[in-house]
């Protein structure tokens, strides 16, 4: 599966749990409290915990550049 098309497939706003207007600044500020809290690090032995942090980081890597922000929406 190419990269566009998991863009259709995914909702990275969701992921960060802010609404698609959103501001940088808030993705910002949800990706940070989110990669803190599902850290590895934080979160020894938790596969789950592991799986979110990467999903969480994929979202803030989506939408914290412009021009992959515009076609993830």
């Amino acid at each position: 599966m190419n990269m566009r098309r998991e863009w259709l497939e995914k909702d990275y706003y969701e992921a960060l749990g802010v609404e698609k207007g959103a501001s940088a600044k808030e993705i910002k500020a949800a990706y940070r409290k989110l990669a803190q809290q599902y850290h590895p690090d934080n979160n020894p032995d938790d596969a789950n915990a592991e799986a979110r942090f990467k999903e969480v980081s994929e979202a803030y890597r989506v939408l914290s550049d412009e021009d992959e922000r515009k076609q993830a929406v």
